[in-house]
């Protein structure tokens, strides 16, 4: 009990004060792959649908996340639209709700060699109910919050809506891949009473893929050709620097995916994370676990996250567009 008020009265404190926060976090990055960069909008050419659900914590029952995307290529803009909408539940009383549209120009640089340049506008809306806000004073040592608080003063407006702007790019050829990404561009003010400018979040990714059989008389009826592919992704936002590092096996119609993730901010382990994927055609499920290993890891529960894809009927092409081919989860 005495665990649970501490950390209330913490979250409290920083949800209303001066918190520099950071953007909602995803495992499965390529799940959500207008979220990760905006230039992965039309990238599958074909009309994509992606959801996903991101339980962060369950054992401190704070953070909750869902998105979905939309995203497809149009012959005469040259290039793909996106849109997505996400829930970020903080807390009992705090959630973010986003709105982002994007579009990407697609380039043939080369015969081998694509880019996409995005760029993106969001509109998001922060909420906070007061009435579930709990400060130092209202609490009693042996039977909890009973009193009324006369240390803070309800601001004038909790709810708050602001625009911004992201942008991005993204380079591939047949085997190989790698993006940067940068959003929070206008830097918005966060807050309720005292305000921070939220910091730009900067996204950085690379990866390859690699046939280990080549040989396609060799594959059997169910198992398609298996790929391993490395990949690497860096995030920088405020004081926060992270690196996450892992590699997939996709053997269709399974996936398998392993990621370490650490803070370089910090210089330590932050969390293993564990993936299963099954694909069937046009449709694709995946599931990921966060094994926390940082100081958390016998309070948190690790995070838990379920991502769902499904690639609709493609229109005729007027012309030839590559696709890229990254992973799926």
């Amino acid at each position: 009990m005495k665990r649970s008020i501490v950390c209330l009265v913490l979250v409290c404190a920083f949800a209303v004060t001066g918190l520099k926060a950071q953007d909602p976090h995803f495992s499965q990055f390529f799940a959500n792959p207008i979220y990760t960069n905006p230039a992965f909008a039309g990238s599958a050419v074909c009309p994509r649908l992606s959801l996903s659900y991101r339980d962060q914590w369950p054992s401190l029952g704070a953070f909750k996340t869902f998105s979905a995307s939309y995203d497809q290529y149009f012959d005469f803009i040259s290039g793909g639209i996106g849109l997505y909408v996400m829930s970020d539940k903080q807390s009992d009383f705090y959630r973010v709700n986003t709105v982002a549209l994007s579009y990407a120009l697609h380039l043939q640089l080369a015969q081998d060699i694509a880019l996409n340049l995005a760029a993106q506008a969001n509109l998001t809306n922060n909420s906070l109910d007061w009435d579930k806000l709990v400060f130092g004073d209202m609490i009693d040592t042996r039977y909890g919050v009973i009193y009324p608080s006369t240390m803070a003063t309800r601001p004038d407006n909790t709810s708050k809506t602001y625009v911004d702007f992201g942008a991005g790019a993204l380079v591939y050829g047949e085997t190989w891949y790698a993006g940067v990404a940068a959003v929070n561009l206008t830097r918005p003010k966060d807050g309720f009473i005292s305000y921070n400018r939220l910091p730009i979040k900067v996204t950085a990714n690379a990866g390859m893929r690699f046939n280990l059989r080549r040989d396609a008389r060799r594959t059997n009826a169910f198992f398609g050709q298996p790929i391993i592919s490395p990949n690497i992704i860096y995030q920088h936002q405020g004081e926060f620097n992270e690196l996450n590092y892992g590699m997939y096996l996709d053997w269709s119609p399974f996936v398998f995916g392993a990621w370490f993730r650490q803070s370089m901010s910090f210089s330590n382990a932050d969390a293993i994370v564990l993936l299963f994927g099954l694909q069937w055609g046009d449709y694709k499920i995946g599931y990921s676990y966060d094994i926390t290993v940082s100081s958390l890891s016998n309070v948190s529960g690790g995070a838990h996250e379920v991502s769902l894809s499904a690639k609709l009927p493609c229109p005729e092409k007027k012309k030839k567009v590559r696709d890229v081919k990254c992973p799926s989860f």
